[in-house]
Formats: C-alpha cells, sequence, structure tokens
C-alpha cells in the first residue's frame, strides 16, 4: 500500500522534474551590443563575430538623438549596460548608461533636463504589435529579452547608431 506521505513526496519530484529552472547561457561572452535605428536591428557580438541579430520597436519619436526627457528619442551614441532589473515592469530590463557628460552639458545647456532610465527591455501584451511607443527605449518580444538577459553582462558597450 502507498502511504499518501509517498505520494506527495513522488508528486513533488515529477513537478520538479516538469520545471525547466532558468536557463544559463554558456557560449560566447557578449563583448558589445550594436544598435542600428534606422533598420530597427539590434546585433550581439562576441569581439566582430555577430552571435544573434534582433528587430525591435523605439521611442515614439524614433529619428534624432535623445536632447531631454519626454522627447520619445533614443539616444545615439557609445553607452553602456549599467544594471539589470528582473523585475522590470516591461518583463526583463538592462539599464543603458544614458545620460553621459556630453548628453547632460547640452541639454543644461538649452534649459532642459537630459532624463534617463533609457533600458533595452520586454514587451508587455498590451504593446505587442505596435509601432514605437516606448519613451526612448529600445524594446524586444518577451522570448528575445529572456534570451539577450541571460547572455548580456552588465558593463557590455552599447553602440546606437542612427
Amino acid at each position: 500500500m502507498i502511504s499518501r506521505r509517498s505520494m506527495m513526496v513522488g508528486a513533488a519530484a515529477g513537478l520538479a522534474g516538469c520545471s525547466a529552472g532558468p536557463q544559463v547561457y554558456t557560449g560566447p561572452q557578449v563583448t558589445r551590443i550594436q544598435v542600428f535605428k534606422g533598420q530597427r536591428r539590434m546585433q550581439l557580438l562576441h569581439n566582430n563575430a555577430l552571435l544573434k541579430e534582433y528587430g525591435f520597436q523605439l521611442g515614439f519619436t524614433p529619428e534624432g538623438h535623445k536632447v531631454h526627457e519626454g522627447d520619445g528619442r533614443t539616444p545615439e551614441g557609445a553607452y553602456l549596460i549599467d544594471r539589470r532589473n528582473p523585475n522590470s515592469r516591461f518583463h526583463l530590463s538592462l539599464g543603458i548608461s544614458y545620460p553621459n557628460s556630453n548628453d547632460v552639458a547640452y541639454a543644461r545647456s538649452q534649459g532642459l533636463d537630459p532624463g534617463g532610465d533609457i533600458f533595452i527591455h520586454g514587451t508587455p501584451d498590451r504593446w505587442v504589435g505596435q509601432t514605437d511607443w516606448t519613451w526612448g527605449c529600445i524594446a524586444i518580444s518577451n522570448d528575445e529579452m529572456d534570451e539577450v538577459y541571460q547572455m548580456v553582462q552588465t558593463g557590455t558597450l552599447v553602440t546606437i547608431y542612427a
């Protein structure tokens, strides 16, 4: 006769076996990210070797360099991934080090706040299929963000081109 305890332990073991658990990236290190705004292509590279490429959505005013908070533009230039947020309201997110000292100086010279909180992030269900809906971030699908989040570490160079 099988005891209730044996059934519970067996059921728990079976459920644990069904869970894939968090994925761990074991491939080549992502040494840099290239973002081509005009082509809507983001590339993850190991040195000069292309590892992965993704399409994306941008801010609601996609052309031009971000100048101030609320302009809906994505910055252009060289930045770093400076933080990781596993609890983002946009699934997962990787912070981009905007604004840099040049961005701050220019915005202040115009009497403006440069803004901040620019990320590569996932896409909430209500925005799936929409075009250029962010406030200046780079949005990819949640499945793609799962992959990118595993591959990219803090300190990775991000170069954003027009």
